[in-house]
């Protein structure tokens, strides 16, 4: 009984993965194909970049300063908070995630349910190429662009609680990130949002896609995307990290 259940789990396991990995080749070569629909490439990246930012502000914020506090408690231990600046750049530089996965799974899940991408199809209009591909280019593009504004909004709210609450001077805490910021950290600061973007894409669509059972199968499938690329994030996040050690160690 507990081997069948295994079994299954890992046939299922392996079924979604090759579903999964057709759907994201046909979402890449859909990207160059024609028609392509630049109005709706240019609403995803508002939704998903200029709608974001105000939360992005927020939580680079209370994010920076949280870290900043907790680092300063606990480097004052050891007598050195004057490296506040140098963990700051590498905990918030490195490790940015992204939540769009949930509202693109809702959304193209409600038109499946709805019977919309069957009316696509039904007029000649491939859904692959008039939802996915825009949605992709636009992660792409604004998901880096969110980490950047995250990192420098983060930044500045450590440096006010390294200022005024760890009794760390400007020129401390600034030396201490522009030792930090290295080619190989930039870098990895900025390849790990673009990798990012294509993980919540693949999935996210994905799992619109392929939706199920009505407004109760948006709701799954919304939390299982939300589920899925998170732990997928976590698992490219380690490799890239080991890849980008491996090659760039002596320039970070």
């Amino acid at each position: 009984m507990i081997f069948d259940t295994v079994y299954n789990s890992l046939k299922r396991f392996v079924y979604e993965v090759d579903q999964l990995t057709r759907f994201s080749f046909k979402m890449v070569l859909s990207v160059f194909g024609r028609p392509i629909y630049l109005a709706e490439t240019m609403e995803q990246m508002y939704l998903i970049g200029i709608g974001s930012l105000f939360l992005v502000t927020l939580t680079g914020i209370f994010a920076g300063q949280a870290m900043a506090l907790q680092f300063a408690n606990q480097l004052s231990e050891f007598g050195s908070k004057n490296y506040l600046g140098r963990v700051m750049a590498i905990a918030i530089v490195r490790e940015v995630a992204a939540r769009v996965a949930a509202g693109i799974t809702a959304e193209i899940g409600t038109m499946k349910s709805s019977n919309q991408l069957d009316a696509m199809v039904a007029f000649g209009i491939d859904p692959i190429r008039k939802l996915a591909a825009p949605r992709l280019l636009a992660l792409v593009v604004m998901v880096p662009v969110l980490t950047i504004t995250c990192d420098a909004i983060a930044i500045i709210g450590g440096w006010i609680i390294a200022l005024f609450m760890a009794n760390i001077t400007t020129s401390t805490y600034i030396s201490g990130i522009n030792a930090k910021l290295t080619f190989g950290n930039i870098f990895m600061g900025i390849l790990k949002p673009f990798c990012f973007a294509f993980v919540i894409a693949f999935i996210s669509c994905y799992k619109g896609f392929t939706t199920a059972g009505g407004t109760k199968g948006v709701g799954r499938s919304t939390n299982e995307s939300v589920v899925i690329a998170s732990i997928t994030i976590l698992i490219v996040n380690f490799i890239l990290t080991k890849l980008v050690w491996t090659f760039l160690k002596g320039y970070l």
